[in-house]
């Protein structure tokens, strides 16, 4: 065997070398921007997050330093310190220095992991200025360091070990184990390196409901002087999924209180699913493999057959569909549907290192049989279950029935659009799609000055008259009967709903312009939240902007600046010196079109702020926070972030 063999002592695969991370970090870790920093934290996380699934500990607590670094702790087994016989160094420097190796390839050291490209560890050291690791193994602690440096001739060393991993000297109890590692994002290849409190909490609370019982929890050390930022949070749920489905819907009308449970477990994989009905139109889908959410896999698509064919069985069965009536669809069963879908087996394969897709070959079968199995039971277990299904057979059928009512009045209302966007819309010239953009303004008098700034090649502009209407909170038909959203439909070309298309859409960018107000802030909450409900590929894919218009403008003799923002503006008067000119924008309606152009539309000189869903739990509670029924939560959110210069709610990534 070669010297990357497996090391069996420590059930450590060495597959290859660390080259490349540095140089194409987002293909390892997506961007290395907000996104990409926030992976390399999950990366660390999830290797804690293996040891609970795997029962070999149940804490998780994760540091914020004033340094800007961050520390992972956990109380599992402690990465493997022996060392390797065929390379002379530890199994730890071998974890953080080669890539592809990890304990993880082989199933007897874990039974379920979600870290299974062995590149997590490695690509945080290449990407951190330095990185550091503690483990506590029989009352002894061991130690090691990593860091980056760039030599005398230029060439840059990326995660290179101090000194080898050793004992500190330090004795603790036996009865002490499990690792800790804390490392700083290196700014020299990370565009941000500073995390956000809320992005992470979110995602341990996540993790705390996938692992019952198991607790995480989150501080913050570098902003002690703020008394409005939080500082610490604590997630630990006795009943997991269940608990996870009853925090996603909290505030929603429910169709039916019970939670449809089912639970199946065998040697080399398992399946959990929890499902509840909620008076909406939307269907929303939260899965997860070895707790890893998922945007898509056969492992959805399963699920999905299974249930549909189910439920059509059981209204077959008893008559509530007729011998000359169609099955119904699953689109009509899921509507108003959450499910929350988690699935733990062995050899588990992703399309990437970001780990979106799993592309195993038997999961469709697995899923679609356990979860077809487990239905049948369920609805079969008493009467009292059967109604239950009787419910779901009942509303769907009505989903189905208004379906086909609403859809010749669609066609009309998307005709009756076309008129009038002659007299609203000021589009662009330009065919390519992927070079246009449209820009979404508040209010006639700001639209009528994009009009007269855009450049008219690349740029369209459609000016909002009021308030959109609440996609949350309102029908698909009264939705249509908004004359904003029948225009925005129409503009961008691609349909909205069940007929959304993406391959049709005219602009690649799409530009919220509101105001740096909480009117403004309203706006794009209802704008991103109609996209988020009925043209979800456009936050997915990355087509969502917001301008991001200055709030003040400062002025003297030789200088112009523009300030975004009250914490900058007293550190810009001082870099200015002299200011003899102080304008603060009310709104968009008080620039005239230079300093909008300036400012808000010029490729150039403007700035940005990307929407995405970065995680569809958090986005779904997020959403239900704003354009909810409860006041007095969405109040508190919004007085805890309110800087409506920038986006809170998402992911952020700058033009």
């Amino acid at each position: 065997m070669s010297d990357y063999e497996v090391l069996k002592e420590q059930k450590i695969d060495v597959l290859e070398g660390l080259e490349g991370i540095r140089m194409r970090p987002s293909m390892y870790v997506g961007d290395v921007e907000s996104g990409g920093l926030h992976h390399l934290a999950r990366e660390i996380i999830d290797n804690s997050v293996d040891e609970i699934a795997n029962d070999y500990g149940d804490i998780c607590k994760v540091i914020l330093w004033e340094d800007g670094s961050l520390s992972v702790e956990d109380n599992g087994r402690g990465i493997p310190v022996e060392i390797h016989p065929k390379l002379g160094v530890s199994s730890l420097e071998i974890v953080f220095t080669k890539m592809h190796a990890g304990g993880k390839f082989h199933n007897d050291n874990y039974k379920f992991s979600g870290g299974l490209h062995g590149l997590g560890a490695s690509a945080v050291n290449a990407l951190s200025k330095w990185l550091e690791v503690y483990v506590w193994k029989n009352g002894v602690e061991y130690y090691q360091k990593f860091r980056s440096y760039t030599d005398k001739s230029g060439a840059v060393h990326s995660g290179i070990p101090i000194a080898p991993c050793a004992p500190t000297g330090k004795k603790y109890p036996k009865e002490k184990h499990g690792t800790l590692i804390r490392f700083l994002p290196d700014p020299s290849v990370m565009t941000v390196t500073e995390f956000d409190f809320d992005n992470l909490a979110n995602f341990l609370q996540q993790k705390a409901f996938l692992n019952k019982n198991a607790t995480f929890s989150l501080e913050d050390k570098r902003h002690k002087d703020d008394d409005e930022a939080p500082s610490y949070v604590e997630y630990c749920y006795k009943d997991g999924i269940i608990d996870l489905m009853k925090f996603v819907n909290e505030g929603e009308k429910l169709i039916m209180d019970d939670i449809i449970h089912i639970e199946t477990k065998e040697e080399k994989r398992e399946l959990e699913i929890a499902i509840q009905y909620t008076d909406t139109d939307e269907e929303r889908f939260f899965s997860y493999v070895n707790n890893i959410p998922t945007t898509d896999g056969d492992h959805c698509s399963g699920f999905k057959a299974a249930f549909t064919s189910v439920l059509n069985d059981l209204a077959r069965k008893t008559k509530q569909l007729k011998d000359n009536e169609e099955n119904l669809s699953g689109e009509d069963y899921r509507v108003g549907m959450n499910v929350v879908l988690t699935v733990k087996m062995q050899d588990l394969e992703f399309t990437s290192q970001i780990k979106q897709k799993v592309v195993n070959r038997d999961l469709n079968t697995y899923v679609q049989t356990a979860t077809k199995a487990g239905l049948e039971e369920y609805f079969g277990r008493n009467k009292y279950n059967a109604k239950i299904a009787d419910a779901i057979i009942a509303r769907a059928k009505e989903v189905r029935l208004a379906r086909l009512t609403y859809k010749k009045s669609r066609e009309v209302n998307r005709k009756g659009a076309g008129a009038a966007l002659l007299a609203k819309l000021a589009p662009c010239r330009g065919k390519k799609a992927e070079l246009n953009e449209i820009f979404i303004v508040e209010g006639d008098s700001a639209g009528g000055t994009a009009k007269q700034c855009r450049d008219s090649n690349i740029q369209a502009v459609l000016p909002l008259r009021g308030k959109v209407i609440n996609a949350e909170k309102s029908s698909e038909h009264k939705l249509l009967d908004n004359e904003e959203i029948r225009t925005m439909i129409a503009a961008f070309g691609t349909g909205y709903g069940r007929d959304f298309n993406i391959a049709n859409l005219k602009y690649d960018k799409i530009v919220i312009l509101a105001d740096a107000d909480q009117d403004g802030g309203h706006i794009r909450s209802l704008l991103i939240t109609f996209f988020y409900k009925y043209m979800r590929p456009l936050l997915t894919e990355g087509h969502v902007y917001i301008g991001m218009p200055p709030l003040y403008r400062l002025a003297n003799k030789s200088k112009v600046a523009y300030v975004y923002s009250d914490k900058e503006l007293e550190d810009a008067i001082k870099e200015m010196g002299r200011v003899t000119e102080k304008q603060r924008y009310k709104g968009l309606g008080e620039m005239n079109k230079e300093q909008l152009w300036a400012t808000t539309m010029n490729p150039a000189t403007r700035s940005l702020t990307r929407v995405v869903i970065d995680d569809e739990m958090s986005a779904k509670k997020m959403i239900n926070t704003f354009m909810g029924e409860d006041a007095d939560v969405r109040k508190e959110y919004i007085s805890r972030h309110a800087d409506f210069n920038k986006v809170d709610t998402f992911e952020r990534k700058e033009d």
